[in-house]
């Protein structure tokens, strides 16, 4: 299988042996185990890698005695622990490890930000540092490839940018590969960890979330659709949120006389899981919602350059009560960046949002651009 290399590792190696555990976080297939093993092999056979699902392993995790752990890191610099959120009291059992023998170096990967963060941050505090692996980039993509052409990028924007998916070499291949990780990985942390009552509704209201891809969301409305109550579908959204399905972006204001200063739009943060829940076998440029697809693509491929950076931009979008709207608004500090995504036919800034913010720069975004934009320009920030 096809090897990636992956922009955040030189950041993960930099920080190896600092006296600080290392946590990468990020979606189930996301690529953490393969990168998590190529690190290691850095350090020859004292490194080691123990994969925490299996029961065996499990058993060396006690809280409070940190001996047992001794079995799997004695003789070792540094230790991975794959899918760390399985084990039970993990941040307080890796804190105590951490404190009694800080020469082994701990990295733990974990594939649900609201189990293993949630675990780790408080008995962690100060003692380790976080890292989010999402799916390919279209630079960490172009790096394996010497082209990437306007059907390499269509079929990336259709079965999307999980590693399995962009290494198969078929249609029939990418299919299988993404409706499995859709199917069989999407939810796995979500119905294990959480109290999910009703996983119709919830698999119902993600359909109805990748069908709203780039327009505003009424919770009310979904509420009502789907039978329940608002304090349900909130509690649906975030468990998406914090399992690396989907991500909330909000609105930007600072007229709130004139803009929309209040809602919410969803996207996906992998177009190909977007699309095997509501039409996975329709080609880019024949498809009705292509538009939508290639703005979540570009929101995706801003949120992956984001958790590169160590302070990720705040991301937004505008929109005037007159209906007059900028689709991605991203702001560091004072500086404030728009963006428009289109297909193919380039626009120009609207007006309204050049004139209340005359110092933002503004870029179109379209399908004949965004490789040069993501790939050969490498943003200048």
């Amino acid at each position: 299988m096809r090897i990636f290399n992956r922009d955040i590792e030189p950041r993960i190696t930099s920080v190896l042996f600092k006296d600080k555990m290392v946590v990468i976080l990020g979606p189930r297939q996301s690529g953490k185990t393969t990168l998590a093993k190529k690190i290691i092999t850095a350090h020859g056979k004292q490194g080691a890698y123990y994969d925490c699902q299996l029961a065996e392993i499990r058993k060396h995790f006690v809280v409070g005695e940190p001996d047992t752990l001794l079995p799997l890191t004695e003789g070792k610099k540094l230790v991975v622990f794959d899918e760390a959120q399985t084990i039970q009291d993990i941040g307080t059992v890796l804190k105590v490890f951490h404190d009694t023998y800080p020469g082994v170096q701990i990295v733990a990967t974990g594939s649900s930000s609201f189990d293993l963060a949630n675990k780790i941050k408080e008995p962690m505090t100060g003692r380790a540092f976080e890292f989010m692996l999402l799916p390919l980039s279209l630079h960490e993509i172009s790096s394996a490839y010497s082209e990437l052409s306007e059907s390499n990028l269509f079929s990336i924007m259709q079965f999307g940018s999980y590693p399995a998916v962009v290494a198969a070499e078929t249609t029939d291949e990418k299919l299988f590969a993404i409706k499995n990780i859709a199917t069989n990985y999407l939810y796995k942390d979500v119905f294990v960890f959480e109290d999910i009552r009703n996983p119709k509704v919830f698999e119902d209201l993600l359909k109805m979330l990748a069908l709203q891809v780039g327009s505003m969301v009424s919770v009310n409305e979904l509420a009502q659709a789907l039978g329940v109550t608002r304090t349900t579908v909130n509690r649906y959204l975030r468990l998406l949120e914090q399992s690396f399905i989907i991500k909330r972006i909000y609105s930007f204001s600072n007229n709130p006389r004139n803009e929309i200063k209040k809602g919410f739009k969803v996207f996906f943060l992998d177009v190909g899981v977007r699309n095997a829940l509501v039409d996975i076998d329709s080609p880019m440029d024949h498809r009705a919602d292509k538009g939508a697809i290639f703005e979540n693509f570009f929101v995706a491929e801003l949120m992956k350059k984001g958790v590169l950076e160590i302070f990720p931009p705040e991301m937004m979008f505008w929109r005037t009560r007159a209906g007059v709207e900028v689709d991605v608004i991203e702001k560091t500090g004072p500086k404030i960046f728009a963006y428009e995504c289109k297909w193919k036919e380039a626009t120009t800034v609207p007006s309204a949002f050049k004139t209340a913010y005359p110092h933002a720069e503004f870029q179109c975004i379209t399908t004949e651009n965004i490789v040069i934009y993501f790939v050969k320009e490498h943003r200048r920030r």
